[in-house]
């Protein structure tokens, strides 16, 4: 038979070992939940991102947005259609980026530079946002299947549900949901919206 000061030692031993476990648990927890955060909506040049959010008037959770969904933040995803980078821009429109934004020389390389990519991208996003005036969704449609289609299916008053291409109507969508995943869990990483 165990005596009552053995009994009380295993109790305490065992509160303790309780509490280590408890402790190491949470911080273990906070660890697992910032990875898992980073898995389902990753978040990389965040810096840059607010640079250009900045200097076009852009929120800075839409450009995170349109990263995620174009390319995951994948550096190297070059699209079907020959679109290149985080943003998934074509060189052709880069090309023409450049040229109207005052670059000085553009080769289809740079299009693998995120400064670079990220850069063109929100110049092309705040270029829609200003050619359907400030209508997100028209905007974006534009930048998934081109001004064009954006214009046939309703220039400005565009809305989500009325896109007749499936493909562009879900792009739309996944990015819309997306900008409010990335304001709420990434506000303080991205800064406030213009």
């Amino acid at each position: 038979m165990t005596s009552k000061p053995v009994r009380r030692r295993r109790l305490v031993l065992g509160v303790i070992l309780l509490a280590v476990l408890a402790v190491g648990l949470l911080a273990l927890n906070g660890t697992f939940h910032h990875a898992a955060r980073e898995i389902s909506l990753p978040l990389r040049h965040e810096d840059i991102i607010r640079q250009q959010a900045r200097e076009k008037g852009l929120d800075p959770a839409l450009i995170a947005a349109v990263i995620y969904v174009e390319s995951r933040f994948i550096p190297g995803r070059t699209s079907p259609a020959g679109a290149e980078g985080l943003m998934q821009i074509t060189p052709e429109t880069a090309r023409d980026i450049a040229r109207r934004s005052g670059g000085t020389s553009f080769t289809v390389e740079d299009l693998a530079t995120p400064q670079i990519n990220i850069s063109y991208g929100s110049y092309l996003l705040r270029e829609l946002l200003d050619r359907y005036d400030g209508d997100l969704a028209a905007a974006l449609a534009a930048y998934n299947a081109g001004p064009g289609n954006a214009d046939r299916w309703g220039g400005s008053s565009l809305k989500a549900q009325d896109i007749p291409f499936p493909e562009t109507r879900a792009y739309v969508e996944k990015v819309l949901r997306a900008q409010e995943d990335y304001r709420a869990r990434y506000g303080s990483e991205l800064g406030p919206a213009p």
